[in-house]
């Protein structure tokens, strides 16, 4: 990290990661900079407890459900078949009323058994997602900010719930330890949350602004572009169109020609921009870019059995000045903030031309295979 920021006016100030040891010192200790929680690892914590035993409840409910129809059948089966004889036997009928009603009673609790057992599957889902969507600055329902506390109170209720499904589905002790690990994270992303209000206020005060320009910039703009860069991230549309249309909501007073920042000089609203876009980006709750790099540099490694330096210097060049987003940017242009040559201008400027390919030489005639000899 030192060797990449060398000559670089950055200073890092944040670190998103899983709880592995070595990182959390890397960050917290080498960087002395705040260590944000990898919401992924929460999550998968949760499934890794759930799931798979929930999974087996409803399998075997739906196993049970099964065994006690084709009972049922059996016993309806073999009334029918008592019925259909001729002539009937002799004495008393057997007493099949009873045992048909005592197998549909089986049926039923089986089937309220399997209901259960597909409802706290459900139920586990939807409480993994809530952890992603409780998990934000500002609530995706309004886009207003959220208090430290509330979004503590909406954690704890998260955990309840949880701890209830556990007790309700019979969790082993393992299961219980995971959801106990992923727990014990809340306190770091209340403090993820409280490390980015303190931020983002001491980053608007720093601009000196009027107080109301400053007041839009804390409840409108910033999280206007928030908002869409969660939109853009959301992989279903009504969702991601919900967002999008919340985010525009919010930046429609800010365009109206009687606002305070329609006053200000172009320049100057660019430059404000610039800054809230900073601002909504400062939230990291996930490594996933980190991740899909590293992912890809292994794909690579896999096919090639080794990555030489040089080969990764290259590849990593690739990725900062080749790859560029839908917007039309590169991650180097992103970092610095300014346009660059394109990745193959300057290759032409570092690399020497090539020589010059040889001249092809004529090759000397064949003579005919049955040339006569001189004598």
């Amino acid at each position: 990290m030192r060797a990449g920021l060398d000559g670089l006016n950055v200073t890092v100030i944040q670190g998103t990661s899983d709880e592995a040891t070595a990182l959390r010192r890397h960050i917290q200790t080498d960087c002395a900079a705040h260590h944000s929680p990898d919401l992924f690892h929460v999550q998968q914590e949760v499934s890794k407890g759930t799931s798979l035993h929930l999974v087996r409840h409803v399998k075997q409910a739906g196993a049970s459900v099964a065994a006690a129809q084709t009972s049922l059948d059996a016993e309806r089966a073999t009334a029918q078949a008592y019925d259909a004889q001729s002539p009937r036997p002799r004495g008393r009928p057997p007493a099949f009323a009873p045992r048909i009603e005592a197998a549909l009673a089986v049926v039923v609790q089986a089937e309220a058994d399997q209901v259960q057992a597909q409802a706290r599957q459900a139920e586990a889902r939807e409480l993994v997602r809530e952890l992603g969507t409780l998990y934000h600055p500002y609530e995706l329902e309004q886009g207003q900010a959220q208090p430290v506390a509330r979004i503590a109170q909406r954690f704890a209720d998260v955990w309840t719930r949880l701890q209830q499904l556990a007790d309700a589905a019979d969790l082993p002790t393992r299961a219980r330890e995971r959801l106990a690990k992923a727990q014990r994270l809340t306190i770091q992303f209340l403090a993820t949350i409280t490390f980015f209000f303190a931020t983002v206020q001491a980053k608007v005060e720093a601009l000196n602004l009027p107080p109301a320009v400053e007041l839009a910039l804390l409840t409108q703009l910033i999280p206007a572009l928030y908002l869409e860069r969660v939109a853009n991230r959301s992989t279903l549309a009504e969702p991601r169109h919900r967002l999008h249309a919340l985010s525009r909501q919010l930046l429609e007073p800010l365009r109206q020609r009687d606002h305070p920042l329609q006053a200000l000089p172009e320049a100057e609203r660019a430059r404000l921009e610039q800054v809230a876009g900073d601002c909504a980006d400062l939230f990291q709750r996930s490594s996933s870019s980190v991740e899909g790099r590293n992912g890809q540099l292994s794909l690579h490694h896999h096919g090639r059995h080794r990555l030489s330096d040089r080969k990764l210097e290259a590849l990593t060049a690739v990725h900062n000045f080749h790859l560029r987003r839908p917007d039309g940017t590169t991650a180097a242009e992103r970092f610095f903030g300014r346009a660059h040559e394109t990745l193959f201008a300057q290759v032409l400027q570092r690399m020497p031309l090539p020589p010059p390919p040889a001249r092809r030489r004529p090759r000397p005639p064949k003579p005919p295979a049955l040339l006569p000899v001189a004598a």
